[in-house]
């Protein structure tokens, strides 16, 4: 019975918590080359879409595991205090407030790799964005060098 109460006190906090998610898309903006057609850009997302989600991939699910093994580990440590303290009841209660303990501590990892994640996500759809010639906020384009000055006479 304590088991069970134990398994059901870690899923509600791992739900409680939030998990990281896999970005679902870029959060900066990127401006088509000039004279570049619009369907031609939107073939440059779709692929540094699919890029960006390549060079992120599986990240959430590593994070949310730390996040779960985090609020289980809380759970034990709580458990066994509440054990010796109060005997079964008492270890019911101490996982209880370990979950919660462990979920509240492993929230602001949590954020910190959700925000992480993003930031990856972006830096990988900026670099393919800007390789296929599109306008990227902070990077001015490639520019051939200067002419050579005229021969001096």
């Amino acid at each position: 019975m304590v088991q069970l109460r134990i398994r059901a006190v870690i899923a509600a906090c791992a739900l409680i918590a939030g998990c990281v998610a896999q970005p679902t898309g870029p959060t900066v903006n990127v401006m088509p080359a000039p004279n570049k057609p619009f369907a031609v850009f939107e073939q440059d997302q779709a692929a540094c879409r699919q890029y960006a989600d390549q060079q992120v991939a599986g990240g959430a699910e590593q994070a949310n595991e730390r996040e779960v093994g985090t609020a289980a580990i809380g759970t034990v440590l709580g458990a066994g205090i509440g054990a010796a303290v109060g005997g079964g009841r008492g270890a019911a209660v101490g996982a209880g407030t370990g979950a919660i303990a462990g979920t509240t501590i492993g929230a602001a990892p949590a954020q910190r790799a959700q925000w992480t994640l993003q930031q990856r996500y972006d830096m990988a759809y900026e670099q393919c964005m800007y390789a296929k010639g599109n306008q990227v906020p902070g990077f001015q384009p490639a520019m051939p060098p200067p002419p050579p000055p005229p021969p001096v006479r």
